[in-house]
C-alpha cells in the first residue's frame, strides 16, 4: 500500500493490487508512438488530391466527415483541420466502422468512404494510383503519417500529418534504459515515421506497420524469450496489447475509455517522465518485502528457541513479537516517501 500510496503522488493510479509486483519482473517496455512518446496533437501538414475530379479542400471535407466519430489523435486532427478549413463542424457520416489498426469506413454523402491505411484500401479493393504513390513516398521521407482516402475502386488522395516528440521523451528512454529495462516502439506507422522516432529517442528495436495482433505477438515472443513486457498506449487499438502485457499502463488524459480499462495502470497527467520512477520503485518495493519476510522470520526463529530454552518467557515473548511486527511496518512505510538516489 506503500509503494501504491508512492506511485499515485508521482501521478500513477495503480489499478490492480499486484501491477508493481509484476512491473518488477519486466525487462522490455514497449510503446505505440502516437499519443505516447509523441504529443498525441498532430496537425494537417498537406492535403493532395489524387486524380478523381476532387479538389484538395473537397477532400478535406470528406476525409473530416468521415473521420468525425474516430477517437484516433490522427482523426481528430483531420476533423480539426476541416472544421478550421470550412469554418463549420464537417457533417456527421451516415455511419461509421473502425477497423483496429487500418483505419476507418463511413457512409458520407451517399457513398463509402474508406480513410486510413493503403492495407484498408486494399482490403476493399481501391487501388493506389502510380502519380499518388510516388508524392507519398516523398512525403513520407520527411517523417509525416500518411492517411489515404478513398471510394470506388481508387484512391481519391492523401492526407499527411506529423506530430511531435514530447519534450522529456528522450531523456525519460535514457533513464528507462538506466533501469535495465529495454524500450521498444510498436507502431502502426511506415517505417520512415517509425525509423525516424526511433532515432530521435535512442530506440533500437522498433516494429512498423503494426495490428493489434502483431503487437500481441510480439509480446507473446518476449515472455518466451524470458523478457517480460510493460506495454504503454493510449488508443483503442492498444488495448488488447495493454491486456496481455506482464503490465499495461495506459495515458489517462489523451487514452481512450477503452485503454484505460484494459490496463493495470493509468498516467492520469499522461507525463511518461515519472516512468524510470515507477520502475524503480517497484524493485524497491520487492526488495523491502524480502527483507521483511527475512527478518520477521529470523526474528521469530531466534525468538521461538530461546522461549525453548527458557531464556524468554511468554510476556517477553510476546513483545518481541510485537516490536517486530512494528519494525516491518515501519520499513514498509518508508516506501510512502521513497526516491531513487541521485547519482
Amino acid at each position: 500500500m506503500a509503494a501504491i500510496g508512492n506511485a499515485t503522488r508521482h501521478g500513477f493510479l495503480v489499478r490492480e493490487g499486484d501491477a508493481l509486483e509484476r512491473l518488477a519482473q519486466v525487462r522490455r517496455v514497449c510503446f505505440d508512438k502516437t499519443g505516447t512518446l509523441t504529443t498525441g496533437e498532430p496537425q494537417v501538414v498537406a492535403v493532395c488530391a489524387g486524380e478523381k475530379d476532387v479538389s484538395e479542400g473537397a477532400l478535406l471535407a470528406v476525409a473530416g466527415a468521415a473521420e468525425k466519430r474516430s477517437e484516433h489523435p490522427l482523426g481528430r486532427a483531420i476533423v480539426a483541420a476541416a472544421t478550421e478549413h470550412a469554418g463549420a463542424a464537417p457533417k456527421d457520416p451516415t455511419s461509421f466502422a473502425m477497423v483496429p489498426g487500418r483505419g476507418v469506413v463511413a457512409e458520407v454523402g451517399g457513398r463509402t468512404v474508406y480513410a486510413g491505411s493503403a492495407a484498408l484500401l486494399a482490403e476493399h479493393g481501391l487501388a493506389i494510383p502510380d502519380a499518388l504513390g510516388r508524392r507519398v513516398d516523398a512525403t513520407r521521407a520527411e517523417g509525416a503519417t500518411i492517411t489515404y482516402l478513398g471510394w470506388g475502386d481508387t484512391a481519391a488522395g492523401f492526407i499527411a500529418l506529423a506530430d511531435r516528440v514530447r519534450e522529456n521523451a528522450t531523456a525519460t528512454l535514457s533513464a528507462v534504459w538506466e533501469t535495465g529495462v529495454e524500450p521498444v516502439l510498436l507502431t502502426g506507422d511506415h517505417e520512415a515515421a517509425a525509423a525516424h522516432v526511433a532515432a530521435e529517442l535512442g530506440i533500437t528495436t522498433y516494429k512498423v506497420a503494426c495490428l493489434p495482433e502483431d503487437k500481441l505477438s510480439f509480446i507473446d515472443d518476449s515472455e518466451r524469450a524470458g523478457k517480460g513486457v510493460c506495454m504503454v498506449g493510449d488508443g483503442v487499438n492498444d488495448a488488447p496489447a495493454l491486456k496481455r502485457a506482464l503490465v499495461g499502463i495506459a495515458m489517462g488524459g489523451v487514452g481512450s475509455d477503452i485503454a484505460v480499462d484494459a490496463a493495470d495502470i493509468a498516467l492520469v497527467n499522461d507525463d511518461i517522465a515519472e516512468l524510470p520512477h515507477l520502475l524503480r520503485l517497484s524493485r524497491r518495493m520487492m526488495t523491502t518485502i524480502k527483507i521483511n519476510l527475512t527478518f520477521s522470520m529470523t526474528l521469530n526463529f531466534i525468538a521461538i528457541a530461546l522461549a525453548i530454552s527458557g531464556v524468554l518467557n511468554p510476556v517477553v515473548g510476546a513483545l518481541v513479537h510485537n516490536a517486530g511486527s512494528v519494525l516491518v511496518i515501519v520499513n514498509s512505510v518508508l516506501l510512502l516517501g521513497w526516491k531513487p538516489r541521485v547519482r
